[in-house]
């Protein structure tokens, strides 16, 4: 990928470091879900087009849930079981990166929209608008 020496490049990783990742560009469009598995997970969602994302790590450190609809691929760590990206129901062509992932972020200074999983067919509908 090439990239203007202006492009902002974040890295992240996994709690252990078994998974290490690298996306670039800004952070924009972070969403906060209340659906099961991310309101247990503290999943915050930053949508990126896969040729921003970088795996810097072998993929033999990451497992894969899935469930319900099998379109979701929650993507974690065999180790310690954190979750630094994912391929989320509502954008199955992105990658979905867990802000709170990546490195020296101030969470606090970013815009968040909340997205209603747990009424998912409804919110999308909500979401073209």
């Amino acid at each position: 990928m090439a990239m203007t020496p202006s492009a902002q490049i974040h890295t992240g990783s996994c709690h252990c470091g078994a998974i290490r990742i690298e996306v670039t560009g800004p952070i924009e469009g972070v969403e906060l879900c209340n659906c099961s598995i991310c309101a247990r997970t503290g999943y915050l969602h930053w949508y990126v087009a896969p040729e921003r994302f970088r795996l810097l790590t072998s993929p033999d450190a990451i497992a894969t849930y899935m469930f319900g609809t099998r379109v979701a691929k929650h993507h974690f760590c065999r180790t310690c079981g954190i979750s630094p990206f994912r391929r989320a129901r509502s954008n199955p062509e992105d990658v979905d990166v867990n802000v709170r992932c990546l490195d020296g972020v101030d969470l606090d200074a970013l815009p968040v929209k909340r997205f209603d999983g747990r009424h998912w067919e409804t919110a999308m509908e909500r979401r073209g608008d």
